[in-house]
């Protein structure tokens, strides 16, 4: 009972300390509904502004939880940078970016392999991080960078996540059928999906955040665990955090179910924590060193998944 107590003091504290961030992001939201821009000029706005927000119909928390998750989901949000290549043309070449002729017979410059813009080689580093990946360019699925993917489908997450997840939950639970020759399709496709990911040439927890999930694991109070994951969480490029908050989403559903499945937040963490987060050196003891917190991070965010996504 204390336990219970304190966990549910915990998350009420943490809940309120992301509110006010949250806060700051529904302001936005409302002030770029109305047209306007938070700032100096738009304090004299902020007043019906701030009114509006207090309306039943925009402060449920149905409707705002909504209006924020919907957010990220804008594929004009996933920036992605050019993946240039150096490339010998055929024929007279301009630069895309500043319009001056590719000199040269062999390698007069670089081509995006994503999306095959051609520029000069020193205007390949001011180019923005505007790429619109051609899907006739994108050669396969698997080992694939995932924001490329996401932006050349048109959608948030990778199709194979999403198909997937929505078969093994037709199975899961009570409706499981657990025959033999049902028993190995589902692990089948299980493996594809854990394949997908482990593939990835970028991790969903990406390789410049790994330390800082590692640390949160490591500090000893569960609230600062729990806000410094959050903390990453908020850093992650669009298209991973919206594939790691429906891979949570997943399996907080399938610990429902550990009765018959016999997975539990720890056990998920176990599997599922070297696929998701890998470090950046590809070292043997490095990873051995880091699978307690490897396992830790990924249960933690299953255990509050509704309060950290």
């Amino acid at each position: 009972m204390e336990a219970g107590a304190n966990r549910g003091g915990l998350e009420g504290e943490l809940i309120a300390r992301m509110a006010k961030r949250q806060e700051r992001k529904r302001q936005e939201l409302l002030a770029l509904a109305l047209g306007v821009k938070l700032g100096s000029k738009g304090t004299l706005l902020w007043k019906p502004i701030k009114l509006l927000a207090s309306c039943p119909q925009i402060s449920s928390p149905v409707v705002r939880r909504s209006a924020l998750k919907d957010t990220p989901e804008k594929l004009s949000s996933y920036e992605k940078i050019h993946n240039f290549k150096v490339h010998t043309f055929r024929g007279p070449h301009w630069c895309e970016y500043c319009a001056n002729f590719m000199w040269g017979l062999i390698a007069q410059g670089v081509r995006c392999s994503d999306c095959g813009l051609n520029v000069h080689k020193q205007c390949s580093k001011l180019v923005p991080s505007d790429c619109q990946p051609d899907l006739r360019r994108i050669k396969k699925v698997y080992s694939c960078d995932l924001t490329t993917l996401v932006k050349a489908h048109n959608t948030t997450r990778p199709m194979v996540v999403d198909m997937c997840i929505r078969e093994i939950e037709l199975r899961d639970g009570e409706k499981a059928d657990i025959s033999a020759s049902a028993y190995a399709d589902i692990n089948i496709i299980a493996g594809a999906l854990k394949l997908y990911l482990r593939d990835l040439p970028i991790p969903v927890i990406t390789f410049d955040l790994y330390s800082k999930f590692i640390q949160a694991a490591k500090l000893p109070n569960a609230e600062s665990r729990l806000e410094a994951i959050h903390e990453g969480l908020l850093q992650l490029p669009p298209a991973h955090y919206e594939t790691l908050r429906y891979m949570m989403a997943h399996l907080k559903r399938v610990t429902t179910f550990e009765k018959y499945n016999l997975m539990n937040a720890e056990n998920l963490g176990i599997v599922f924590g070297p696929t998701l987060m890998q470090p950046p050196e590809q070292n043997a003891l490095t990873t051995l060193n880091d699978m307690r917190q490897q396992k830790l991070v990924v249960q933690l965010m299953i255990e509050h998944e509704d309060v950290l996504f």
